[in-house]
C-alpha cells in the first residue's frame, strides 16, 4: 500500500473504507461455508418439519378437509362458525382460561416457596432438589395422569381421606365443579422445573442486600417484599411466560382424566382436547387447523402483553444506574 507525502496510507484503486477488497470478501465467504454446512441439518429440519407444516396448516384452516377427500376451499367459514355458531368452542376457551388463571399462579407460588426453603437448607439440598424435580419429568406422561384419575375417582384414595376428616365430596372426576381442579392439582404437583430456576435465581442475590435490610430494621417479610421479589423479578417473569405458554397447550392430563370426551358436562373440555376431538374424532381437520391458528394468535398476544407490562414490575440489576 502506497503512502502520500504526509504519511497517510493510500487505499488501492476500486476500494472504499466500508467495502473490503473483492479478494478479502471471497476469502471471508470461503471461511464461512463450513458453518453453513454444519447448520444445514437444523435449517433443513426447520423448513421441512416446522415452516412447511405451518404453511400447510394455515392453508387447511381455510378449507373443509376430512383427511380422506381433497381439501375444499371455504374461506373464512371455519373461523366464523367457530366464533359465532359453536358453543362448545367457547366452553373450551372458558375452561382453559380458568385453568391457566388458577394453575399458573399456584404452581409458581409453590415453586418459589419450596425454592426458598431449599436455599437455606444445608445438608441434603441436592437430594431434595432432585426429588422435587422428578414430578416435572414424569407428570406429563399418560401413566401418571391415569394414576391421578384413579386417586380422585369414586372409591379412590383422595375421597376416602377426605371422608375420614369429615369432608364428603365424593369422587372429583364425576363432579362437574371439581373435575377441572384435578388437572390443576396435577399441574401444581409438577412444580419442580420452575423451582430449580427460582433456586438458581435466589442463589444469585447478594447476601449484602439482606444484611443492609436487616440493619434498617426490616423483618423477614419486609426483606422478601423489598429485596427478594425485586431482585428475582426477571426469573419470575421468565417462569410466568414459560408456564403460561405451556398451560394453554395442556392436553394429556385432560384427555386421561376426562376419558377423552371433556366430561363431565364439558367441565374438562380444554382447548387442545376440543381441537383433537374436532380434528381426529370428527375428521374436521380444517376446523381444527383454524382452532390451532387462533390459539397461536391468542398466546402470542398474551405473551406480547406480558412483555409490555413487564417494564413496570421487572427489575434488572444492570439498569440500576441508568
Amino acid at each position: 500500500m502506497s503512502t502520500t507525502t504526509t504519511g497517510a496510507p493510500v487505499r488501492p484503486r476500486g476500494t472504499t473504507a466500508s467495502h473490503p477488497p473483492a479478494g478479502r470478501r471471497r476469502r471471508r465467504r470461503e471461511q464461512q461455508w463450513p458453518a453453513y454446512v454444519f447448520l444445514s441439518p437444523w435449517m433443513i429440519g426447520a423448513v421441512v418439519l416446522t415452516l412447511v407444516p405451518m404453511a400447510v396448516s394455515l392453508y387447511l384452516s381455510f378449507t373443509d378437509y376430512n383427511l380422506f377427500d381433497p381439501p375444499h376451499w371455504v374461506g373464512l367459514r371455519n373461523y366464523t362458525e367457530m366464533l359465532t355458531e359453536d358453543p362448545r368452542y367457547w366452553r373450551s376457551v372458558g375452561t382453559t382460561l380458568l385453568y391457566v388463571v388458577i394453575a399458573v399462579p399456584l404452581k409458581l407460588a409453590f415453586a418459589l416457596a419450596v425454592a426458598m426453603l431449599l436455599k437455606n437448607l444445608g445438608r441434603g439440598r441436592a437430594f431434595y432438589r432432585s426429588a422435587f424435580y422428578a414430578p416435572s419429568l414424569l407428570g406429563a406422561s399418560m401413566s401418571i395422569a391415569l394414576v391421578w384419575r384413579a386417586l380422585f375417582n369414586d372409591g379412590g384414595s383422595v375421597p376416602h381421606v377426605l371422608d375420614a376428616v369429615g369432608i364428603h365430596a365424593g369422587g372429583w372426576i364425576g363432579d362437574p365443579h371439581l373435575a377441572v381442579y384435578v388437572v390443576v392439582l396435577l399441574t401444581v404437583w409438577q412444580f419442580g422445573a420452575p423451582m430449580v430456576i427460582f433456586l438458581a435465581g435466589l442463589q444469585q442475590i447478594s447476601p449484602e442486600l439482606y444484611e443492609a435490610a436487616a440493619l434498617d430494621g426490616a423483618g423477614r417479610w419486609r426483606q422478601f417484599v423489598s429485596v427478594t421479589v425485586p431482585m428475582l423479578s426477571p426469573v419470575v417473569f421468565f417462569n410466568l411466560v414459560l408456564e403460561m405458554i405451556q398451560s394453554f397447550q395442556v392436553f394429556t392430563p385432560a384427555f386421561a382424566i376426562s376419558g377423552g370426551d371433556g366430561g363431565p358436562a364439558d367441565s374438562t373440555l380444554f382447548y387442545t382436547l376440543y381441537l383433537y376431538e374436532r380434528g381426529f374424532t370428527a375428521s374436521h381437520m380444517g376446523y381444527a387447523a383454524a382452532m390451532a391458528w387462533l390459539l397461536l394468535i391468542a398466546v402470542g398476544v398474551i405473551t406480547l402483553i406480558l412483555f409490555r407490562t413487564s417494564r413496570s414490575w421487572v427489575f434488572y440489576a444492570d439498569e440500576e444506574g441508568r
